[in-house]
């Protein structure tokens, strides 16, 4: 049965934290290993499968902000990052960064596993398509999207900076092209509603995307309106490694 739980990572300085999360977590099914700095999470990364990391922010050496960041230029494993914190800056910044949920100390561990679970629960339900590609290059309609750098360039060459939050909505975008997406499936795929937390940011998050775009409003011709329905990239995807 340990074989197929799925591995939680635990990434927190604190031993006492460490110790009574791992004893937590493995009574509730998951098999876990926890570490207490960024070098030895990415030998645990190197060493074996993770299928989420627990990441505190405060850490000796790079901080949480910056170890996240850099597991998202790398892989889509989830991240819940936890934080003695109540800065609701920081709670955006580090959803910036790619971590899927936020949770501030001190916290219920009864709440930890939930969304852990819920967080793991919305993995496995993305089609295979979203999850990560070999390919680095996505091209559509002339634009070039580099998924390893993040970095969008037009169809004229021209670098645009994206948000971690357009980023992800374009990359659902390009995984499902000619795919009419209603809003809750662009939530769900996006992260969820830890990002879009009211049903109607996400038609912000698109209209903010189809400027980067230059993707005329009222009449788009990439992502489109279906009404009723949701949005649709409307545009051959190719794929490079």
């Amino acid at each position: 049965m340990m074989d197929t739980a799925d591995h939680i990572l635990i990434v927190d300085d604190d031993r006492e934290i460490r110790g009574l999360l791992g004893d937590y977590l493995q009574k509730n099914g998951f098999r876990v290993t926890a570490v207490a700095d960024g070098r030895a999470m990415q030998a645990a990364l190197d060493a074996d499968n993770v299928s989420l990391i627990v990441l505190d922010l405060m850490l000796p050496g790079e901080d949480g902000l910056v170890i996240c960041r850099n597991i998202r230029a790398k892989s889509e494993i989830p991240v819940l990052m936890l934080t003695a914190k109540g800065d609701d800056m920081d709670r955006i910044v580090g959803l910036e960064m790619g971590a899927d949920d936020y949770l501030s100390k001190p916290f219920n561990p009864r709440e930890l596993l939930a969304r852990i679970k819920s967080i793991l629960r919305r993995a496995k339900s993305l089609p295979d398509s979203v999850k990560p590609e070999e390919a680095s290059i996505v091209r559509f309609s002339g634009w070039r999207l580099d998924t390893l750098s993040r970095q969008l360039t037009s169809p004229e060459g021209v670098a645009v900076p994206l948000s971690g939050a357009e980023y992800r909505l374009l990359r659902v975008f390009v995984d499902h092209g000619n795919r009419v997406l209603s809003r809750d499936q662009l939530m769900d795929m996006c992260r969820g509603r830890e990002m879009f937390p009211f049903d109607r940011s996400i038609d912000v998050q698109v209209s903010r995307l189809r400027q980067r775009l230059h993707d005329d409003a009222k009449e788009p011709l990439l992502i489109k309106t279906i009404r009723g329905e949701g949005y649709m990239l409307a545009a051959k995807v190719e794929f490079e490694k």
